[in-house]
């Protein structure tokens, strides 16, 4: 989807990111800004400060910083094309897109619409459940069986749908509504059309979407019925496949501890809360897949995989493995927890408490050397035929790593337990693949031993560039997102010069321009590359759309040749210039003196130099001198 250059900066002219922000973090008024706890870092006192007038966010401990689209991004795990179509929504703009027809956006629109309306019925049921609980004891005791505090409840809204097959036509009169169905609710009869509640009896575990919306339901029974756990089924709003439970409350508390623990039920997450690991999700009854973890990585750089120690979560754990491979990159770590085959997480920490299980934690087996275990599997590592059957198996996991350290290290790990130079195995491995790609074109697929785990054609030999993560991003997102989403620069800024300051100063107070001289304006344009074209640049989007905050003036300079320099003016706790603007102004006024007391001392010292041809020029010299030692002690009483 490519969304015109035009409409992001429409869009960020009409929100409030004060608004936003204020929505996932609380603020209070700190002078001309608003200042909270980071949510991308965890500290205990305000460092995180919000500018209206910037129309942007900064850090002042960990250096995040962005606008409203990049807010969205970083902290509630959008897509670039997601964050943009929910501001859109909020100030009633429709996103446009130049790839489709007017027939196509129609329907996009509709479908936008339905959603919101399907998580507003869903959300309705939700509130319902949570009113249901509060009236039965025997769910009540079950959650409180299970350790369960009612602070822990209303975090999660945990709910109780009672028995009876048509308890929610109490909260929908219009039983008969299709919406109660398509949300997945209702099931109706497909023989009489007959109508009964899904979720009955049921403790229930409403899953939210990373905006917050509730987009489904997990039930579990009180007593000993199958199944014993039931989900929503697949709707609209709802795709097991792509939806972590417990994700939107775990948030912050997973960009706080550095990680994520991935578990394999609702009440795993829940209770781990309660015992104090916030940071857990898990996967909705399905495998975790590659889309999981793409989401994951949103959010945090490490993600810990944990499973029973049984064969059903080692066969959980190896699909988990399949799905993290493609971005297990030299920056992120994933990592695999195995439990004794007796536990899941709840009870292992009320057996043997949160320090064990913390050690667990820290303990567990990074990537690397699970794909060896499970590559070396009913391999026999003291024969030629075993390493043989290993390095056949390590193949497939090994070609959807992206390029890097880690792939490359691991190939000399694998050649080396199959005694072999790691030249000759990646030889091997070429020739498999050369192999595989030629039964494909005439038709026939690989031996059932070399299929590839994830179904896939094999790539990312040497030297051609690794693979590629299975899901591809958007044209929009993967174009535009990385340019302003707002991340932490590890390299220093250069000095802040005048020009730098005077640039940092217009492009936070854009308005400042109207109160310069004709002399002024020149004295910046005339500042060498690359600030006076960012000055004139600025002059010329003032004239012609009058002042804008900064938050859109960086999406008007994508692309632009100072587009670097604005931003490196604006990035860094220098960049902050918020204050009086009174004193700003003077501040700019001194800085813009000084400006024109330089280019007066080169122009002294042109007219002296013309001074021994010309007669007018020692005039022009010492009134040149007079007015530019007038400007430096103006200067001077302003510092």
């Amino acid at each position: 989807m490519t969304i015109p250059q035009s409409f992001i900066q429409e869009l960020l002219s009409r929100v409030d990111v004060v608004e936003i922000v204020g929505r996932y973090v609380p603020l209070k008024k700190g002078g001309a800004n608003f200042m909270g706890l980071c949510p991308f870092h965890g500290e205990k006192s305000p460092s995180f400060s919000v500018s209206p007038s910037k129309q942007f966010y900064h850090c002042f401990g960990c250096g995040k910083n962005g606008n409203a689209i990049g807010f969205l991004m970083e902290h509630a795990g959008m897509g670039f094309v997601e964050a943009v179509q929910d501001l859109a929504q909020q100030v009633g703009l429709q996103v446009p897109d130049d790839d489709v027809s007017p027939q196509e956006r129609e329907r996009a629109a509709a479908q936008r619409q339905r959603q919101a309306t399907l998580t507003d019925v869903l959300e309705k049921a939700a509130t319902a459940y949570r009113q249901h609980l509060r009236h039965s004891p025997r769910a009540v005791e079950y959650f409180k069986g299970r350790g369960l505090s009612g602070e822990i409840a209303k975090r999660y809204g945990l709910g109780y749908a009672p028995e009876g097959w048509r308890s929610l036509a109490s909260v929908f009169p219009q039983y008969d509504d299709p919406l109660l169905a398509e949300s997945g609710l209702v099931i109706v009869n497909e023989e009489d059309g007959k109508r009964y509640d899904r979720f009955r009896d049921r403790v229930m575990f409403p899953i939210r979407n990373v905006k917050g919306e509730c987009i489904g339901f997990g039930g579990r029974v009180l007593g000993d019925d199958k199944p014993k756990y039931l989900n929503s089924p697949e709707t609209p709003v709802f795709h097991k496949g792509r939806e972590l439970y417990g994700l939107f409350e775990a948030r912050t508390a997973i960009r706080e501890q550095g990680c994520v623990l991935v578990t394999e039920g609702y009440m795993d997450v829940v209770a781990l809360a309660q015992l104090g690991f916030p940071n857990a999700v898990a996967s909705l009854g399905t495998a975790c897949t590659a889309d999981h973890v793409a989401k994951l990585f949103r959010f945090t750089e490490t993600v810990i995989f944990s499973f029973d120690g049984d064969a059903a979560g080692r066969r959980a754990a190896r699909k988990a493995l399949e799905g993290a491979l493609p971005y297990a990159s030299d920056t992120r770590s994933v990592k695999f927890l195995f439990l004794p085959a007796e536990h899941d997480p709840d009870s292992f920490v009320r057996a043997h408490g949160s320090d064990a299980f913390a050690r667990y934690i820290a303990d567990a087996m990074p990537l690397s050397r699970f794909l060896i275990e499970i590559a070396s599997e009913q391999c026999d590592l003291g024969t030629p035929e075993g390493r043989a059957h290993m390095a056949s198996n390590a193949r497939h996991l090994w070609e959807p790593l992206p390029d890097g350290a880690l792939k490359r290290q691991l190939l000399g790990e694998l050649a080396g337990l199959a005694q072999l130079d790691p030249r000759d195995l990646a030889d091997i491995w070429t020739q498999g693949a050369a192999r595989d790609a030629a039964r494909s074109r005439h038709g026939a697929a690989p031996p059932a031993a070399e299929v590839p785990p994830g179904g896939g054609a094999p790539h990312g030999m040497p030297g051609h560039g690794g693979a590629r993560p299975p899901r591809r991003a958007s044209r929009g997102e993967a174009s535009r997102a990385p340019a302003w989403a707002g991340t932490q620069r590890n390299t220093r800024s250069a000095p802040s010069g005048r020009a730098d300051h005077a640039a940092r100063l217009l492009l936070s107070h854009m308005g400042f321009l109207d109160e310069l001289s004709h002399e002024d304006h020149n004295v910046l344009c005339a500042q060498e590359a690359p600030h006076g074209p960012l000055f004139a640049w600025i002059e010329g989007q003032f004239h012609e759309h009058g002042a804008q905050p900064w938050a859109v003036l960086r999406e008007s300079l994508r692309g632009h040749a100072c587009e670097a320099l604005a931003e490196r003016v604006m990035t860094g706790s220098h960049a902050q210039t918020e204050g009086d603007t009174q004193e700003l102004r003077v501040e700019l006024r001194g800085l813009l003196n000084r400006m024109l007391a330089e280019q007066l001392r080169q122009q002294e010292t042109q007219a002296l130099a013309e001074a021994s041809t010309d007669p007018a020029a020692l005039q022009r010299y010492r009134a040149l001198q007079a007015r530019r030692v007038a400007l430096e002690k103006l200067a001077h009483v302003q510092a």
